[in-house]
């Protein structure tokens, strides 16, 4: 099955000049939704996993069927005042302004080896800020699954340059 065949692709959104990948087209397909899951989960187990994280929103609907079937605990990684007890923060750049995003602090204990699963990656603002909030939290980044990589924009690239593990289900040009 070839995955890139139930991505829609919709150009001028959000903004004019920009091409966005919708997944929406590929979740509400149980066949292409079940088989991209089993992807993930075979590319998960390369590594050493203690707890499965993922960045709101649409990295929850992969990860939260990953953790089940890994049997591993789920961590939220959440916009800035989502979570209710006492968190972490970090604060990115993206390229219309700054974004926060939160993790509880008592969500990750210090060496926990933490997979960051996410729909998408563009310029990987928000995945590097993830992974600080996973490191600030005591535990190591296990690696990042991405079903969508926007090569262009090259923030699987940067990921990689900084040290991180990526694996990414496709691969399109971004806009």
């Amino acid at each position: 099955m070839n995955l890139k065949d139930f991505i829609r692709s919709i150009p001028d959104y959000p903004k004019k000049g920009i091409l966005f990948r919708d997944i929406t087209t590929l979740i509400k397909n149980e066949k292409a939704f079940a088989e991209t899951i089993n992807q993930m989960v075979e590319r998960s187990k390369k590594f050493k996993v203690d707890k499965i994280a993922a960045i709101e929103s649409r990295g929850f609907v992969f990860a939260s069927a990953i953790s089940y079937l890994l049997k591993k605990p789920f961590i939220l990684l959440r916009k800035k005042n989502k979570l209710p007890a006492d968190t972490h923060s970090v604060d990115f750049e993206l390229e219309y302004g700054t974004a926060t995003i939160e993790v509880h602090k008592d969500s990750i204990d210090k060496d926990d080896s933490v997979l960051i699963i996410d729909d998408l990656i563009a310029t990987g603002g928000t995945a590097e800020a993830a992974a600080k909030l996973v490191e600030i939290s005591g535990g190591n980044v296990a690696a990042f699954i991405f079903a969508i990589n926007l090569f262009d924009l090259r923030g699987s690239d940067n990921l990689v340059n900084k040290g991180y593990l990526v694996e990414n289900l496709m691969d399109f040009p971004g806009h």
